[in-house]
């Protein structure tokens, strides 16, 4: 079965950086779009980031040039470099790829920046 599993969450203060990873299993990663989202506390879930099967990506607007997302096909993972971080970034962050009709979610890791 298809399980995503991040990791990489914690606590920063604004200005500092973190790397999440997310580490997939059960389906062939390599041909698959992996996404990133996020969730602030009493928002909805927002897309923050996709990498393609060609290791094309893609940004929402609020993290361009501060986020980078990347993959590694012989690992199975996919990872969100976030640099800059400010506190509108707290949130928890998820794991996303759609196959066959369904989304699969990781069940997040948190993003806490102070300032």
């Amino acid at each position: 079965q298809v399980q995503l599993v991040e990791s990489g969450g914690g606590l920063v203060q604004a200005g500092g950086s973190l790397r999440l990873s997310c580490a997939a299993s059960g389906f062939t990663f390599s041909l698959h779009v992996m996404n990133w989202y996020r969730q602030a506390p009493g928002k909805q879930r927002e897309w923050v980031a996709t990498i393609n099967s060609g290791s094309s990506p893609s940004y929402a607007d609020s993290v361009k040039g501060r986020f980078t997302i990347s993959r590694d096909n012989a690992k199975n993972s996919v990872y969100l470099q976030m640099n800059r971080l400010k506190p509108e970034d707290t949130a928890v962050y998820f794991c996303n790829t759609f196959r066959y009709g369904i989304n699969y979610w990781g069940k997040g890791t948190l993003v806490t920046v102070s300032s």
